[in-house]
């Protein structure tokens, strides 16, 4: 019961870290970037889908509760979802690259491998992270451009809004492209930056958490 409180009450911090990072990063500084699913990865890699899903929704539900624009930009939760799905899904398929507890390793070998195998560990994780941020990068373009086209032919007024992508976006429909086209497209540039930014840092911050003492209640997820 205590490890599933500790839970909720971290989902909810990462949830909150999201939207600050979002916040003082793109708003305040003013990049153009999201940087709202750092700690959804890092929850992801810690606890498993559940817990990760849980923290991107309740980072949506919160953004769009807050500034509120309508019912139908709370579609955008299914990104910080599938954001977490894609994640677990790595883990599978990568899961001494991206193993976080070093533990279950033998001691007593740890400092007598060979330079190149740790490298080669080392240089294994940088790839499985570059790979898990280009597929995040296409995917949340496709679905990020399709929920968009959806909420702009009811919404044609949210067109400047901060939930469509723009310049690139606009410079395509005037060169004739279809609006689910452009708006998909034009999202890819900035997912490939926001999305390598996000996995990398959601990859260390689970790996400094995993190294403390709070790792015991993510151990059985």
């Amino acid at each position: 019961m205590r490890t599933k409180v500790f839970l909720i009450v971290f989902c909810i911090s990462g949830a909150l870290l999201n939207i600050a990072s979002n916040i003082f990063l793109c708003h305040l500084i003013g990049l153009p970037l999201y940087l709202d699913t750092i700690f959804t990865i890092t929850a992801t890699l810690l606890a498993g889908l559940f817990w990760g899903s849980l923290t991107g929704a309740l980072t949506n539900l919160i953004t769009h509760t807050n500034n509120f624009l309508g019912w139908e930009v709370y579609l955008f939760t299914l990104c910080n979802i599938a954001t977490a799905l894609i994640t677990y899904l790595f883990v599978r398929l990568f899961p001494q690259e991206l193993k976080l507890d070093q533990r279950q390793d033998n001691r007593n070998t740890l400092y007598t491998q060979p330079k190149s195998r740790k490298l080669n560990k080392i240089m294994g994780t940088i790839v499985a992270l570059i790979l898990l941020s280009f597929a995040l990068c296409l995917a949340i373009s496709v679905l990020g451009g399709l929920i968009s086209t959806f909420i702009l032919s009811l919404h044609p007024s949210l067109a400047e809004g901060p939930y469509v992508s723009g310049i690139l976006t606009s410079t395509m429909l005037l060169h004739g492209f279809s609006l689910i086209l452009a708006e998909i497209l034009g999202r890819i540039p900035i997912n490939i930056i926001d999305r390598t930014i996000s996995v990398f840092l959601g990859f260390g911050f689970a790996l400094a958490v995993s190294r403390t003492s709070f790792a015991r209640a993510f151990r059985s997820f």
